[in-house]
């Protein structure tokens, strides 16, 4: 059986409900585009997977009115954070910003962070020349009913020749299945400027399905250099829909380090276009599924800049009667020469009924380059427990540090000691341990 998407909204309630939050007309047309184009457009098609056969039901209603911010902590992340340590810190909780700071120092520089409500109000031409330019409307039905629907999110914008040494944070709750769940993520680095972007998503456990419908698009103009980092912590009634995707400039860098771990289905598309010469993408996911989760999981690294590399690393581990899609793409396209384009998927299984499928892709459009792939699928190996065991380790010690070392080139690599801890923590969670 099909579930159909029922539009939350009609086309008059998504405009009326824009005039009433006071947002500008070009927002507001945006948003109405979006309606009609949801009404026009088709699902994405998913490899191996047919995410029409999920539950997209619930987006929840569009959010009016906007709560200011208040200079406390939720206590449902109040142990997160050490304000002493980290002080740029944006916490929404129901897509309403709950506390929002910046240290003086970064705003003196001209470091904006700021919810992108305000940000739509406050600094309106620079929002509006970058807003689903990276992820657009019209790529899909659920990328219009994004843009239609987004409340919340952040923005986050560093001038030319910035550098910030001390990562940028932010806090998704969701404790609320009728209001939308749909956060966007806008982060523009100008030339020469360096940040680190860390955000959290979690979600209480609800009666109904509810889907996060998420973006985030960065822009990383020439020379400067992104660290993006999320962790994704969704409970079981939250279905995950998220599209990130970042367009790299000249010897532009972005890193990406990402944690799934959700307990609900998951859609994630994770995309650096590398339009410039000598621009680089890094890309490590972990992921761990459990029960009878279905999880697709694409990152993709588009070349059309000269000398441009890029790198992907994905390792899940499945257990119970989860099952995991993991595509890896690496597009080159023609006259991007010197370019190379690394790849590898890694599938873990701890149980007979788990299912992982690797498909590493290479799309070659230029003779004078390089690209590889690896991918692999399989159970623990038991050679190694054996050799572990030899040494006086039990065997739940033994299969417990084999995952963790499956997991760690991506663990290692957050930026920031609370959140390794925190994402080991969710790892032990999810593997019952």
């Amino acid at each position: 059986m099909t579930t159909q998407i029922v539009l939350p909204v009609e086309l008059d309630a998504v405009r009326q409900t824009s005039v009433n939050n006071g947002e500008p007309a070009w927002l507001t047309e945006s948003r109405a585009n979006g309606v009609k184009l949801a009404q026009e457009l088709e699902l994405p098609r998913l490899e191996k997977m047919k995410i029409e056969r999920w539950d997209l039901s619930n987006f929840g209603q569009l959010r009016e009115g906007y709560a200011a911010s208040a200079q406390q902590l939720p206590d449902s992340v109040a142990s997160l954070v050490d304000l002493k340590e980290h002080s740029n810190l944006i916490v929404q909780v129901n897509s309403s910003t709950q506390f929002a700071q910046l240290s003086p120092e970064l705003a003196a520089k001209g470091v904006i962070f700021t919810d992108l409500e305000t940000a739509v109000r406050e600094h309106g031409d620079l929002v509006q020349r970058y807003l689903h330019q990276a992820v657009k409307s019209d790529e899909n039905r659920l990328t219009a009913l994004h843009s239609a629907l987004w409340s919340g999110g952040i923005f986050l914008y560093v001038p030319r020749n910035v550098e910030i040494e001390i990562p940028l944070q932010s806090i998704f709750v969701q404790e609320d299945d009728k209001t939308t769940f749909a956060p966007h993520i806008l982060i523009v680095a100008e030339a020469n400027s360096r940040v680190t972007y860390v955000d959290n998503y979690f979600s209480a456990q609800f009666d109904k399905t509810i889907v996060h419908s998420g973006v985030a698009e960065v822009f990383v103009q020439a020379g400067a250099k992104v660290q993006f980092a999320t962790v994704h912590n969704l409970g079981s009634s939250t279905t995950d829909l998220s599209y990130r995707r970042g367009i790299v400039e000249n010897d532009g860098s972005i890193e990406w380090i990402i944690g799934e771990m959700n307990f609900g289905d998951v859609m994630s598309e994770t995309l650096s276009i590398l339009k410039g010469n000598g621009s680089l993408s890094d890309m490590k996911v972990i992921a761990v599924g459990s029960g009878s989760q279905k999880l697709n999981y694409t990152t993709k690294a588009v070349h059309f800049g000269k000398s441009s590399e890029s790198q992907m690393i994905t390792r899940a581990v499945m257990r119970e009667q989860s099952t995991a899609i993991i595509n890896g793409i690496t597009k080159i396209e023609k006259g991007a020469t010197k370019a190379n384009g690394e790849q590898t998927e890694k599938v873990l299984m701890l149980s007979p009924k788990a299912r992982g499928d690797a498909n590493p892709i290479l799309l070659i459009d230029e003779d004078d380059v390089k690209a590889g792939h690896a991918a692999s699928v399989g159970q623990v190996n038991q050679e190694q427990i054996y050799y572990l065991m030899s040494r006086g380790i039990t065997r739940e010690q033994a299969e417990r540090l084999v995952i963790y070392g499956f997991l760690a080139p991506v663990v290692t690599e957050i930026p920031l000691e609370p959140l390794q801890q925190q994402l080991q923590g969710l790892v032990e969670r999810k593997l019952g341990q």
